[in-house]
């Protein structure tokens, strides 16, 4: 054991003494220059030499890898044991060739998952899901090398160990440095000066975006449009110049970055300053003025190496629609299992039902669900038999003549809902989405009430945001689709376990279900 925790502490304090050595070195070039009158050089470094930092960055991160694996091993066989060491403590030199193995493909590994390009625009959370995915890779490929190779028998707890304290050192890190980032860049150090072509709608929201956010090291420097009349007041004080004096103006002027947010009408005065920029090597960053088409999970992709912009996109795809899949399954047979066979409760209702009033005792109904596709919904009858000869298809209304006397408690208290459960096995329905509507509302509700149609975007539910919030039966519809957009706007696993939670909590029983 003493010579396990010998050599671990000689490895660490080598790879520590390597990294500290670069870092050393790259400290003293910035010593150099500020005895030579270039103390901007390691503040603004990051503008010129962007390359760099990103090397500080490998550094740190294959520092950081070290760590996590050495402490893991540290973890499982000197501190933690939660399963008993029984052939006694592994030597740790196995597990520094399998360290130097991991430390050849992080780099691949963390650049494929984009942990080596510039996030001045991006939020935190976005690089810690690009952490937690990387660091996964490195363990599946780790796990299926060790598969194979049976010469030495490496432990599945300490690749376990790595990936929470790799996460969690990689995120603190990162996140360390991303705050000193921000801290300079707020008071005035790393910043990229901005012009903005163009001043309307798009353009106002470039600007209003960038004086919020002092930290990402946005500064403007001026505006350019050809139309002065139409500028907004507070825009007048900065401007610059008319497209045809771009060159010159950039000339005259610090630029890094010109943002073009012409809208969508300004074609011609487009392709004029696109015209100028051919032969600039200012950053050019294009603002498409579509804010007005924007709907849901807009963002930009590639397709075979032409840029795709995304307007409106399902929130579910990938990992995400198989976890809230499973969800779904897991929950909804539990439910059917316990209140027909351990609570006989359903079986009970069915009963009454059938003794109550004359009629099957199931209903099924047409509904719209995911992508406009019709499905049956199935509910317990809680109204006479042929209810809608007369009247067509109509909503429910609190002193409805229509409902049987057992009907309205099923009704007041959602038990009818319950066979709706089956439509979730089926893969119809999600326990948690927007509430299905019948097709003849549909038609009609599309027409007035704007993004209604996006509601279908996503499988409906039996319960949603906009029901445990009181927004069901004969309520403001324009309200309930406000409360649906959010939910697929925001969607999440640990939101969809909220809503199941509140429709227990107080959804069941409600003044508006009649």
């Amino acid at each position: 054991m003493q010579s396990n925790l010998i050599e671990l502490f000689q490895y660490s304090f080598l790879l520590f003494s390597l990294t500290s050595h670069k870092l050393a070195y790259i400290i003293l070039i910035n010593y150099q220059a500020e005895k030579r009158g270039y103390s901007y050089l390691f503040i603004n470094m990051l503008k010129k030499h962007n390359e760099l930092f990103l090397s500080i960055l490998f550094i740190g991160d294959l520092f950081t890898v070290s760590f996590s694996w050495l402490f893991a091993y540290y973890l499982r066989f000197y501190e933690i044991k939660l399963i008993p060491v029984t052939k006694g403590l592994p030597p740790i030199r196995g597990y520094l060739y399998l360290l130097v193995f991991l430390l050849l493909i992080t780099g691949w590994i963390f650049k494929s998952f984009k942990l080596y390009v510039p996030r001045r625009h991006s939020l935190d959370i976005d690089e810690f899901f690009c952490i937690v995915k990387a660091t996964v890779s490195l363990m599946v490929i780790i796990g299926f090398i060790t598969f194979f190779y049976r010469d030495y028998s490496y432990s599945r707890v300490v690749m376990a160990y790595f990936c929470i304290v790799n996460i969690a050192s990689m995120t603190v890190a990162r996140g360390t440095i991303r705050k000193i980032l921000k801290f300079f860049r707020k008071r005035g150090y790393n910043l990229r000066w901005v012009l903005i072509a163009g001043a309307g709608e798009t353009a106002v929201e470039i600007i209003q975006k960038i004086k919020e956010h002092p930290e990402l090291g946005f500064r403007i420097q001026g505006y350019l449009d050809d139309n002065i009349t139409s500028l907004p007041q507070s825009l007048h004080a900065e401007y610059l110049g008319r497209i045809g004096d771009l060159k010159f103006i950039l000339s005259k002027n610090k630029i890094d970055q010109i943002f073009i947010a012409f809208p969508l009408s300004a074609g011609e005065q487009f392709n004029r300053c696109m015209e100028q920029l051919k032969d600039e090597i200012v950053d050019i960053k294009i603002i498409p003025d579509i804010y007005q088409f924007l709907t849901l999970n807009a963002g930009v992709e590639d397709f075979l190496g032409l840029p795709i912009i995304n307007i409106s996109e399902g929130p579910l795809y990938g990992w995400n629609q198989v976890i809230k899949r499973f969800m779904d399954i897991v929950f909804s047979l539990a439910a059917i299992i316990i209140f027909h066979l351990v609570i006989p409760l359903m079986p009970l209702i069915y009963l009454l039902t059938k003794l109550t009033s004359n009629g099957p005792v199931f209903y099924k109904q047409e509904r719209m669900g995911l992508d406009g596709k019709r499905f049956n919904v199935y509910k317990i009858r809680t109204m006479k038999v042929d209810a809608e000869k007369e009247t067509g298809a109509v909503w429910a209304n609190p002193d409805d003549p229509r409902r049987t006397k057992f009907g309205s408690f099923l009704r007041e208290t959602s038990l009818d809902e319950f066979p709706q459960l089956f439509n979730v096995l089926k893969g119809e329905m999600s326990l948690v989405g927007p509430r299905p509507e019948r097709p003849v509302f549909v038609d009609k509700f599309k027409k007035t009430i704007p993004k209604y149609m996006l509601r279908h975007k996503i499988k409906a539910g039996c319960t949603g945001w906009a029901q445990v919030n009181g927004w069901r039966g004969n309520t403001s519809l324009e309200k309930r689709i406000e409360y649906d957009l959010y939910y697929l706007e925001n969607w999440s696993l640990l939101f969809d376990l909220k809503i199941l939670w509140l429709t227990l909590w107080k959804g069941l029983i409600n003044k508006n279900a009649y």
